[in-house]
């Protein structure tokens, strides 16, 4: 099985997690069951996922250099056994953070994110990794940076022929130039509504969205649907993927899952409805464990549910 390099542009964000028997509202107090600091950021975890998969990554990020970023993110990156030397460090910011609640009863979350250091990665730093995002067969970023720093990697991508993948999250706004570089776009519901224009409430409104993306100059798209599955449009065919029934205990990680997963299968050289399909099972078993990074799957353990499941 031949394997190419993946560089993942994107941010370090440290989770500070407390699971809840319920969600608080507005003004309410909650007694949390248990509180946990760990590795976070979807570039992070899309990295980690990826390298945990078999993927040769080099990732791309700026930290503080504050205790979060030595003792978090530099200690995770060198257990993983990942190429740091575009992990830059901020003079000021701090390493981002972001405060999760979890409900402990339905697995669903809230988050508020703070990017701190990795909202200011400089065009600089963005060509001193001009060689590893050239030398890729995959880049795959997100939102959590800023924006000209996303541009530019995208760019450098796009020139050299890299297949480009953008996981539009957090939801936001993406300008049409940077759209038309990207090869496959992997949103979920909001973000391709937000995108799109095109409310989803059903598959026929995800294809109506899909369609309206790839109008706007994007290569594929493919939207993660949550338990309806997903919706892969690719050169005029689409697929959708149903999700696969495991016992859920924490969703926070599973876009993240999907999108490190996909870029595994597409550096593998399988096509992009068997690597989202790869995907699939990848983000299934992530949602088994509590956490984000620490729940991303190993390979051994996506190869076993294939067999169990014979999909």
């Amino acid at each position: 099985m031949a394997k190419e390099k993946i560089t993942i542009m994107g941010s370090f964000i440290v989770d500070l997690m407390a699971r809840t028997p319920h969600l608080p509202v507005p003004g309410e107090t909650v007694m949390g069951s248990s509180f946990k600091i760990g590795p976070g950021g979807k570039g992070s975890n899309q990295a980690i996922a990826a390298k945990r998969l078999g993927a040769e990554v080099t990732m791309v990020t700026k930290i503080g250099k504050d205790f979060f970023g030595k003792e978090v993110a530099l200690r995770t990156f060198k257990n993983e056994g990942m190429d740091t030397s575009y992990v830059f460090q901020d003079d000021e910011l701090s390493t981002g953070t972001a405060l999760i609640m979890v409900d402990e009863n339905t697995s669903e979350n809230k988050i508020v994110v703070t990017a701190g250091a990795c909202q200011n990665i400089g065009d600089d730093e963005i060509e001193k990794a001009r060689k590893s995002i050239e030398s890729s067969a995959v880049l795959l970023t997100q939102l959590e940076t800023n924006m000209s720093a996303l541009e530019k990697a995208i760019a450098i991508a796009h020139a050299k022929g890299v297949r480009v993948i953008l996981n539009p999250a957090p939801a936001h706004e993406v300008p049409e130039r940077i759209l038309k570089m990207v090869d496959i776009l992997t949103p979920n519901e909001v973000e391709a509504s937000i995108l799109s224009g095109v409310q989803i409430k059903n598959i026929d409104d995800a294809r109506k969205a899909a369609h309206a993306l790839i109008g706007r100059g994007v290569g594929s798209v493919i939207i993660t649907l949550g338990s309806k599955g997903a919706l892969v449009v690719s050169e005029g065919k689409e697929k959708t993927i149903k999700r696969l029934i495991v016992d859920v205990v924490d969703t926070t990680g599973a876009g993240d899952a999907y999108n490190g997963g996909l870029a595994t299968g597409l550096s593998e050289g399988m096509d992009i409805f068997e690597a989202a399909e790869f995907a699939n099972k990848v983000a299934a078993l992530s949602v088994t464990k509590i956490g984000t990074a620490p729940a991303m799957p190993y390979r051994a353990d996506v190869d076993n549910l294939k067999a169990r499941t014979g999909r």
